[in-house]
């Protein structure tokens, strides 16, 4: 059974951190992607057994831990990973950072779909990259790649690297075998690397099924693959993620670069977390599913009957609901509107890219039905006072 954890006054920075983003306390937080509910029991009691040893020192990475990750990966995505791919990095984020420094130069041009999920955007800027957007068609509030549009970008701005988003944060969506194959195939043709963070693999919904980018990839493709057990099971403060790169001229890239940080591998903690989880934590991911749905699903019958002209992007993947406000509010007033008015949290379209989400807002629906049914409420009010 779920345990919802009230947060507030634990150092969460879901909850504790409003100021620094938003400027103020006080907030419903329905922002940054993280869970509200207590992990599952099998993961507290590994980390438990563990610190009851009392001794925390020097760690060797058992082989346990690997072969929990390819069994996952082979029992849930049909994806078969060799241990030798296999790389650390304490998270995805910095994970796609430092596969800027190893796939391109300073300069180079990297290309991202847009709306993305905006560190994308700062990893290519932050590390003196050059950004090249193709923005998404939203067709009636799902998205699609337009292919054309991608290619002709790579080859006007000799684009040498893209990051992908699969599944796609924040329009939720499930990219179809077909699709991934068209990007490879471009990417392939114009020599460009292919960086695909996969961090919200295990959160589908509604009949989607995810396709791992590499099971479509050829062996000598310059691909990276990002993932995580974070995402899926709430432990993203355990800073561990799964770097798998098959092309072994690539992973030796890798391992240079790697070896000049000295960052080859991490906390103990984020090891043992990442084998339960992997290992018992099935049912338990059932469950938040089915909340997260939940969640979704009244959201938008709610919107559906008081507001009609809100349109919810069909929940495909990630616990992340992506709501177009166009027709209520400019890019201007909604932030002013949401936060203000109704005190919430949320990221803004603005934040992720592309000329037209700026009044669009990201909402984290992992979180207790009450908290969702606030969040709404006061929308409706507020909105019904204005309009």
């Amino acid at each position: 059974m779920l345990e919802y954890v009230e947060r507030k006054g634990t150092c969460s920075s879901k909850w504790d951190g409003l100021n620094e983003t938003f400027g103020a306390d006080g907030l419903l937080p329905l922002w940054v992607a993280d869970m509200d509910f207590r992990v599952d029991s099998h993961i507290t009691g590994a980390i438990t057994d563990y610190i009851k040893t009392g001794i925390y020192g020097y760690y060797v990475i058992p082989d346990s831990y690997y072969d929990s990750f390819i069994e996952w990966e082979k029992n849930e995505h049909g994806l078969s990973v060799e241990r030798e791919w296999i790389r650390y990095s304490p998270g995805v984020v910095c994970g796609f950072n430092f596969a800027l420094q190893v796939l391109t130069s300073p300069g180079d041009a990297v290309i991202v779909t847009t709306p993305v999920y905006y560190p994308f955007l700062h990893a290519v800027t932050n590390n003196d990259r050059r950004l090249v957007c193709s923005e998404l068609v939203n067709r009636e509030g799902r998205y699609y790649i337009d292919f054309e549009d991608f290619e002709n970008r790579i080859i006007s701005e000799d684009v040498k690297a893209f990051i992908f988003c699969s599944p796609h944060n924040p329009v939720s969506r499930v990219w179809s075998a077909d699709e991934i194959s068209h990007i490879l195939e471009i990417c392939r043709k114009h020599g460009v690397a292919v960086i695909s963070d996969e961090i919200h693999h295990d959160l589908v919904f509604n009949g989607s099924v995810h396709t791992p980018t590499m099971s479509l990839a050829a062996k000598n493709d310059r691909l990276i693959m990002f993932t995580s057990a974070s995402k899926t099971f709430n432990i993203a403060g355990l800073r561990n993620s799964f770097v798998v790169i098959r092309n072994p001229e690539v992973r030796a890239e890798w391992d240079r670069f790697m070896t000049g940080l000295r960052l080859n591998m991490g906390n103990p903690m984020g090891y043992i977390v990442s084998e339960a989880a992997f290992r018992y934590g099935k049912e338990w991911l059932t469950e938040i599913r089915e909340v997260i749905c939940g969640n979704y699903e009244y959201i938008k019958e709610q919107f559906a009957l008081h507001l009609p002209h809100v349109v919810m992007t069909p929940l495909e993947a990630t616990y992340l609901a992506w709501a177009d406000f166009s027709y209520y509010f400019s890019p201007e007033e909604i932030q002013p509107f949401m936060q203000d008015k109704c005190r919430l949290a949320f990221d803004y379209g603005s934040w992720f890219g592309g000329d037209k989400s700026g009044s669009f807002i990201r909402i984290n629906l992992a979180t207790r039905r009450e908290n969702i049914t606030e969040m709404v409420n006061r929308i409706i009010t507020e909105a019904g006072c204005r309009l």
